[in-house]
């Protein structure tokens, strides 16, 4: 059994990240989960044998917490199992080197540089998949990160990493020396950096549970959102487009007063594909129009399937464009959100933040496209806006952030619509391809955090569930069950205020990044160094 010791470990490492993963009760586990893997790095000296438990362990956390992505892609989340794993080893092999060639102190702190440089790194590439980052762990305890408000989820990631590390090093500490002076240190040192967050949170939030209540006090305006509840494997881009329109139109009619601003149908709820241009005339949006006429106060912001003709010339196309062999034509489909005004103004937004695999793939990976499913009812490529885009309606009051699906898990990213003036976000979602899993619940709970972070009302409708409100501090009101068609109502405040992380960005992965590269550069020059040394050596000695 000694021999399967190590693997053990590693397997428990991941277990314990898993049970600590929203929307798990025991979030606290988190502070541990590192654990056994620093634990396998001091025992095993193979660096092949630490790569394979490393693996193993990433493997299985990604499995266990996201196991529910085949369900919509099987494809899709074996290829997202296989190489997510392989990316979160990445920070630990550079970990271990650096510790092996610079010493534990150093070692261990650069641990931290190199895993949040990898999760930032991991949020800004084509092969983004940052479902696994750390800080989203806290998304179920809104009241232990209000201070999310200036260090973004990566606050988050660096709570968990150092927690790990000194509760690692106080049990290293008194295997080896018991309780000495270090050790009672490293103990109080464990202490403040595990409770101290939580102080500070409940800190931010007295003062900020004030300010949401004046402002929620002083509003008259509501806002309506909708829960179709259309199945999208068996009605959604099979039944007839009437129909869904109608019952949009019906569930928000049920709902709708004369202090109604703001309606929100979710992502892909009008599931013809139309020509962007011919949005005012297409007959299957006339239903929309006379719907907008009927409520002229209303400003609706609904996901939509759009596409743009480029002719056939393929120069004037875009790198993402497909051609259409009958035709000869090139164009772009696009996953959009769409605000609609009874003035037949008409706003555009496409989702730029596309599923690896599914809604987009690398030039190197174009081979394997055909293997994969879409997860919002085009398959392929899309083409995607290359900025943020806030809708403004008519009388200038909800100037929306259209947040599409996926986008949602990317706080930094949410910050540029709010620094163009969105004062509330609007998250367009149809997490209705994974079933009855955990993945609509993590979803809908990330969304707490962008909350925190930008302290912004989200405005959430999911086409299945978990369509609700969630407040500036990142509770969730009035969240409608899974699985059921409904409408829902509030009074929303807009505030135009700007936290720090949106006004600076995610700052503090920033300079993880800077530091991982300083320590990566003196780790490779000590690397050189030992090496002519070595070499060195060995031709003095054959001299």
């Amino acid at each position: 059994m000694k021999r399967y010791t190590d693997l053990f470990i590693a397997l428990g490492g991941s277990i314990l990240l898993w049970a600590a993963w929203p929307v798990s009760p025991l979030t606290f586990l988190v502070f541990a989960g590192w654990i056994p893997l620093l634990l396998v790095e001091e025992r095993v000296k193979s660096r092949k044998r630490f790569f394979a438990l490393t693996y193993l362990h990433m493997f299985s956390w990604n499995i266990l917490t996201t196991w529910w992505i085949w369900n919509a892609s099987l494809p899709g989340a074996i290829s997202a199992f296989v190489a997510n794993s392989l990316f979160m080893c990445i920070p630990w092999l550079l970990f271990s080197i650096t510790k092996k060639n610079l010493g534990s102190w150093i070692g261990y702190g650069s641990l931290v540089v190199y895993w949040m440089a990898f999760e930032y790194l991991h949020h800004n590439w084509e092969l983004s998949w940052p479902w696994l980052t750390l800080g989203n762990v806290f998304a179920t305890h809104p009241g232990w990160v209000q201070w999310y408000q200036y260090s973004g989820s990566s606050g988050g990631t660096l709570w968990v990493l150092l927690v790990n590390i000194l509760v690692f090093a106080l049990f290293r500490e008194y295997r080896r020396f018991g309780r000495s002076r270090v050790y009672y240190a490293t103990c109080v040192a464990t202490f403040v950096v595990l409770a101290g967050p939580i102080l500070l949170s409940n800190m931010i939030l007295s003062s900020e549970r004030s300010i949401a209540s004046e402002a929620l006090a002083k509003t008259i305006r509501n806002v309506v959102i909708v829960q179709p509840n259309i199945d999208p494997y068996n009605e959604k881009f099979a039944a007839s487009v009437e129909g869904q329109v109608s019952k949009l139109i019906s569930l928000s009619e049920q709902q709708i007063d004369k202090n109604t601003t703001l309606v929100l149908w979710p992502e892909t709820a009008i599931p013809s594909v139309v020509k962007e241009d011919e949005i005012r005339s297409d007959r299957y949006y006339d239903p929309v129009w006379l719907f907008l006429k009927r409520h002229s106060d209303l400003n609706l912001v609904t996901g939509i399937n759009s596409y743009r003709p480029y002719g056939n010339d393929k120069a004037k196309a875009s790198p993402t464009a497909r051609h259409d062999e009958s035709s000869g034509l090139y164009y772009d489909l696009y996953n959009t959100a769409a605000s609609l005004d009874a003035d037949s103004t008409v706003q555009l937004y496409h989702k730029a933040k596309l599923v690896p695999g599914v809604e987009t793939l690398p030039s190197f990976l174009n081979f394997m496209g055909s293997w994969f499913e879409d997860l919002g009812g085009i398959s392929g490529t899309l083409g995607r806006d290359s900025e943020r885009k806030v809708f403004i309606p008519w009388d200038n009051y909800y100037k929306v952030a259209p947040v599409i699906c996926y986008e949602s898990i990317y706080g930094d990213y949410i910050t540029e619509y709010i620094r163009k003036g969105a004062n509330v976000l609007a998250i367009l979602t149809n997490d209705g391809w994974w079933g009855n899993t955990p993945g609509y619940k993590q979803h809908m709970n990330y969304a707490r955090l962008r909350a925190i972070e930008t302290r912004k009302w989200v405005l959430r409708s999911a086409n299945t569930g978990i369509s609700c409100f969630i407040d500036p501090l990142g509770n969730v009101l009035d969240p409608q069950p899974w699985d059921t068609a409904s409408a829902i109502k509030m009074n929303i405040p807009a505030d135009s205020r700007q936290t720090y992380f949106v006004r600076h960005g995610d700052i503090l992965s920033i300079a993880m990044l800077a530091g991982s590269i300083a320590v990566l550069l003196s780790t490779l020059f000590e690397v050189l160094r030992r090496f002519i040394r070595r070499r060195k050596t060995k031709s003095s000695l054959l001299n």
